[in-house]
């Protein structure tokens, strides 16, 4: 675990520099406004070890995968969000010497991320191997104001000598993924164009044919002054930059604007890519780059008020939380229902940046409380409109009449995950969508989804589990054989309690859903039952399973059983586990894991955050006491799940313990990946370990109820959350709990066991004495 990251409310800070963590910080100090995103690479020469990263969402290759392709139904392919052409780069030539912090002396080093404005900063003082001296100051953002635009200002002043500044603003597209299975380079050239100071790049990616044009416009200034340069065209392979120079006298500053965009043939005709790059930057340019920061400072000021979480008294819990908060919406607005949510963003390649089931049990939640509406149901319309893909997938696997499986990873709804334990086994990604449908129906209210889109996925999910158990003689019930549930150190295991749950559920929420729209929408029904070949038999079909599906226990413990065979394992606690043989996923074999009875992240318990609601108190303790200590949380989605359980036990200690682990989990690079990329989906659990574990927040019967404490560690925390039209801040302190409505909408509030009438533009106050 590391720890150089400085404490800050609204600021990630790191002061000095140390090659060894520059690819931590590269994934750390990321920038995205969800259309584009960038790891945070040097924009001079970097000869020492860094992962280069640029991104445009929704571009991306189909790599052929290395292993599995000749078994019937796996996936050809991995598909891969691409390392797209770089347009933060700017050599740097002080006298001919090329400015490479991998081999010049650095006086001091200082890099800030300014959440609150969406503003990344660098400032440097370097001595280069002929002894000159330079001082460096670089400022850049990803607009959220103009997802299309990004914006750098550098600047560099001669600490101790007159000389002459050789600069080389680029664009470079001759790159390749870290990942690429074979080393290959996945674009190829279209055209490229420079013009005086705008140049322009025009890449066609391999098989997929998306294309993408980027741009840039430069401007030069000197000591505040712009000066006129008339640079030298560079043209290599996908490349193009200006070339110019400059003479300075020492203290002198000279300060290079680059203006740039990125767009994608997902948004624009081919043929006119180059000419709307052209507009963008024209429009751009023409606000200049201090408008543009205005812009970009206004507008996150507009999500923070949304969105922000207060922890007063623990600043280091405070930078962690709004670090989180900062990511998700770098890499996910909601604006196109065609983009989804990569586990690392724009930060990295891990994962190929394609779609999980994290989306829908971790994300849905967080977007649906901090932004508007719009943006949690686009998350699902991207999944409806797969559903004809996931039709394909369980064709591929055997099944028929409109059995719907979504792929583990997608990016366009086929699946392209190639491990065979997950891609046919962890099946359990289809109910996650099914209860994303019903999440979002039950905060927002909003049943007019399944009109429109709810019941064509339910019917589709939960024809899958209908065709996935069959029944077992010995047993005289429903089994489900042969699945991986969300503890992927468990493979190939019958009866997973999880996945048996999750499926008894969907039947019984697709009956409920065809129900309710039959009932309001009684058109709209028979012409959904009309094109998807249903018969209303099938609800009989469904409702046989749900009454007599096998779901495993001991009685004698009082737990339901993770799978059959669970306990026929040497019952081994993590606390016994020497500190020198974890992370096991590092240090065991595979053969080792799969016999142990370790868990990788929660399972039942997953189950039980889910519906919690079917479970008394004692249930859910004996199940979490069980399990908890056999879970060693080498996932990033693992401690979420085991706060928001332990806060509503009243286990306070380890609620908070559990939110350490995940909330600074990328700040402090905990598991030693950071580098790879950060956890993003996970950030979203962070978010739910405050709001749903901490505050207690559910929606029972349409209305919210808060169930709060206070960690010992904070003096009070606060954070906003809409909720049916009205904007709520909701205050939580050693002496109870405050609510305010923002909005001309009355509601009724439930805390602890009460409910409470919260009338528009009003708030209610409860103190601790009143809690009972």
């Amino acid at each position: 675990m590391k720890n150089y990251i400085k404490a800050d409310e609204w600021n990630i800070i790191e002061e000095g520099f140390d090659p060894h963590l520059n690819k931590i910080s590269e994934s750390i100090f990321s920038l995205g406004n969800g259309r584009m995103g960038q790891r945070a690479n040097f924009e001079e020469t970097y000869t020492g070890e860094t992962l280069l990263g640029n991104y445009v969402a929704g571009v991306y290759y189909p790599d052929k995968t290395r292993v599995g392709w000749w078994k019937n139904g796996y996936p050809e392919y991995f598909a891969k969000v691409l390392n797209a052409a770089n347009w933060v780069g700017i050599e740097v030539k002080i006298d001919n010497e090329i400015l490479d912090l991998a081999k010049a002396e650095v006086l001091d080093f200082k890099r800030v991320l300014n959440m609150h404005a969406g503003v990344l900063e660098r400032t440097f003082t370097a001595k280069l191997e002929s002894g000159k001296t330079v001082k460096v100051k670089a400022t850049r953002f990803c607009s959220i104001a103009d997802d299309e635009v990004g914006a750098i200002r550098y600047s560099i002043t001669a600490v101790d000598f007159d000389g002459n500044l050789t600069l080389t603003p680029f664009i470079d597209g001759d790159i390749k993924n870290q990942d690429s299975n074979y080393d290959e380079k996945f674009w190829t050239m279209v055209s490229d164009e420079i013009t005086g100071v705008e140049a322009y790049l025009k890449l066609r990616t391999k098989k997929t044919e998306f294309e993408v044009c980027t741009g840039s416009h430069i401007a030069l200034f000197k000591n505040s002054e712009e000066v006129a340069i008339n640079p030298e065209a560079t043209r290599k392979e996908k490349f193009v930059g200006q070339t110019f120079s400059v003479d300075v006298k020492a203290n002198e500053e000279i300060t290079l604007v680059k203006i740039a965009t990125n767009l994608s043939s997902e948004n624009y005709p081919k043929e006119s890519l180059l000419e709307e790059a052209k507009a963008v930057i024209a429009k751009a340019t023409a606000k200049g780059f201090d408008t543009l920061i205005k812009e970009q400072t206004e507008a996150w000021a507009t999500k923070w008020e949304e969105s922000d979480i207060v922890i007063e008294g623990d600043v280091s819990a405070q930078q962690a939380i709004r670090f989180n908060i900062f990511q998700l919406f770098q890499t996910y607005t909601g604006k196109d229902d065609r983009l989804n949510i990569g586990p690392k963003g724009f930060t990295g390649e891990k994962y190929g940046g394609s779609t999980y089931w994290d989306t829908e049990a971790y994300c849905v939640p967080f977007y649906l409380a901090t932004a508007p509406q719009e943006v949690s149901k686009n998350l699902l319309v991207y999944r409806h409109k797969q559903l004809g893909k996931a039709i394909e997938n369980a064709a591929k696997l055997g099944f028929k009449d409109g059995a719907a499986l979504y792929p583990m990873v997608t990016m366009n709804g086929e699946e392209c995950h190639n491990e065979w334990e997950i891609t046919f086994e962890e099946i359990h990604r289809n109910g996650a969508i099914a209860f994303a449908i019903y999440n979002y129906i039950r905060y927002t209210g909003d049943e007019s989804y399944l009109f429109d889109y709810g019941l064509e996925v339910l019917i589709g999910i939960a024809r899958f589990w209908k065709q996935r158990v069959n029944w077992s003689s010995d047993k005289q019930q429903y089994v489900m054989l042969g699945v991986t549930g969300p503890n992927e150190y468990e493979n190939n295991v019958n009866n997973n309690w999880y996945t048996s749950m999750l499926a008894v559920w969907c039947m019984k929420y697709a009956t409920e859903a065809a129900e309710i729209v039959k009932t309001q929408q009684r058109e709209k029904y028979n012409s959904l039952l009309a094109s998807v070949n249903f018969n209303e038999s099938e609800f009989a079909d469904w409702a046989d399973i749900i009454e007599k599906m096998y779901l495993p226990e001991d009685k004698n413990l009082g737990i339901f059983l993770q799978q059959d065979g669970y306990l026929d394992k040497e019952q081994t606690l993590v606390k016994d586990l020497p500190a020198s043989e974890r992370p096991i996923n590092q240090k065991w074999s595979w053969d080792r894991i799969l016999r142990s009875p370790f868990i990788k992240q929660a399972d039942v318990l997953q189950g039980i955050y889910f519906f919690e609601e079917d479970f008394d108190l004692e249930t859910i303790r004996r199940n979490f006491d069980f399990y908890e200590p056999r879970t060693v949380h080498e996932s990033s989605l693992s401690p979420c799940v085991h706060s928001i359980l332990a806060a509503k036990l009243n286990d306070e200690a380890r609620a908070y313990e559990f939110y350490l682990r995940t909330a600074r989990l990328d700040l402090d690079d905990y598991n030693n990946d950071t580098e790879d990329g950060l956890h993003i989906t996970s950030m979203a659990g962070t978010w739910m370990s405050v709001v749903e574990g901490f505050a207690g927040m559910r929606v029972r019967e349409g209305k919210l109820h808060f169930n709060p404490f206070l960690p010992t560690q904070w003096k009070s925390f606060s954070f906003t959350v809409g909720f049916r039209g009205a904007t709520l801040k909701i205050n939580i302190t050693e002496n109870g709990i405050n609510i305010k409505n923002h909005n001309a909408v009355d509601l009724e509030i439930g805390i602890k066991n009460q409910v409470y009438k919260l009338a528009g533009n009003a708030e209610v106050e409860v103190n601790n004495a009143e809690l009972v």
